[in-house]
């Protein structure tokens, strides 16, 4: 039996969105996890997971804290000697990465989106790309989850072994099974996400200012990552938003919903937008990769311009001009887009099909 160490940033984010490969794993290896809070490890280790627990500062940059980091997952990969490690997100990515490559343990990294990082300029660019190639040089294999992701990599010169491509973490169907659109009382649109500045979250707010009318009703499912609690209970005491709270099972909400809205300016594949098209809800998502590929224009959603107000207002007043019947047909379309493309079983099978490799690779 080998060991596979599991570095992420979150469990609920491992739990919701990869809990399939875990299992998966578990049917022939050990599985050891290291993540910094407690949100899904109870359900983790009934699964059979072992959980060590690492902080991580996910957001920023402190050499002191990331340097602690670094010689954190180093300890533990001296002490576990684990066969394989599957990292997520930007920091296991990077120093879990680096930590691989000096001890010579093989890894799989998953790039799970860029974030603002490749717009900066200047001596933090060179730092971040620097970082990467230093994390990924040696990673047998690199997951991107968008094709735009993987060209900004291979026009920084950052590489691994090899690459593979994927629909993002792929949509559990029988989780977000279809359901039926709410053919009366107000279009709701939903927008689903962390209440920060890059998730759109002012273009929302801004939409649901100018675009108050009766048809249609606007909520926010999600929680504040950025300081705008205030501002959203400004706007709900105004009757212009209902604030739907952040809750860890989000379909409920999802049915609910006429149309969900993903305003983000960065994505890797948007876990929201799929989670809602298999619901059977039509999208109102903005044009950038990691939303594009997951919607067709005028079939299962609109698209807009990421930061722009007026966009949104656009592609908004675009579904609000369909009949009940004609919105519901542009759900029922989402849905068989996902059925056909982005079926979570096709992205599992890969990871496995991968990590075996690399684990035979290694007996020989």
């Amino acid at each position: 039996m080998s060991t596979i160490l599991i570095l992420t940033n979150s469990s609920g984010g491992l739990y919701d969105f990869r809990n399939e490969l875990l299992v998966g794993l578990l049917e022939k290896h050990r599985v050891i996890i290291s993540l910094p809070d407690d949100t899904k490890v109870k359900e983790l280790e009934e699964e059979g997971c072992e959980i060590i627990t690492t902080p991580i500062n996910r957001r920023g940059v402190n050499p002191k804290e990331d340097g602690k980091l670094f010689l954190t997952y180093r300890k533990l990969l001296k002490q576990i000697k684990p066969d394989l490690v599957i990292t997520y997100t930007i920091k296991p990515n990077v120093y879990g990465g680096f930590a691989c490559r000096l001890l010579r343990i093989p890894y799989i990294a998953t790039i799970t989106g860029l974030g603002g990082a490749f717009d900066r300029k200047g001596l933090f660019l060179r730092m971040i790309i620097v970082m990467y190639r230093m994390g990924l040089r040696k990673a047998e294999c690199i997951f991107f989850q968008n094709t735009e992701n993987k060209g900004i990599f291979e026009g920084y010169r950052i590489s691994g072994k090899s690459v593979r491509l994927v629909n993002g973490s792929g949509v559990n169907l029988d989780r977000h099974v279809f359901e039926a659109y709410p053919k009366e009382g107000k279009t709701v649109f939903l927008f689903v996400g962390r209440v920060m500045k890059e998730r759109g979250i002012l273009e929302f707010l801004e939409a649901a200012v100018r675009l108050h009318r009766e048809d249609a009703e606007f909520a926010v499912l999600g929680y504040c990552d950025e300081d705008y609690q205030d501002l959203l209970n400004e706007y709900e005491e105004k009757g212009i938003i209902s604030q739907w709270g952040f809750h860890t099972e989000v379909h409920p909400f999802l049915k609910r919903a006429g149309a969900v809205v993903v305003a983000s300016f960065h994505e890797g594949m948007s876990n929201a937008l799929i989670e809602a098209a298999a619901t059977g809800r039509p999208v109102i998502a903005s044009e950038i990769s990691g939303c594009r590929e997951a919607f067709e224009e005028g079939v299962t959603g609109f698209g807009f311009t990421p930061g722009s107000a007026d966009d949104l207002i656009g592609a908004m007043e675009k579904f609000l001009a369909l009949s009940k019947e004609e919105q519901a047909a542009m759900g029922k379309a989402a849905r068989e887009k996902m059925e056909r493309e982005f079926d979570r079983k096709m992205v599992i099978d890969t990871y496995l099909a991968e990590a075996d490799r690399i684990l035979q690779q290694g007996r020989k």
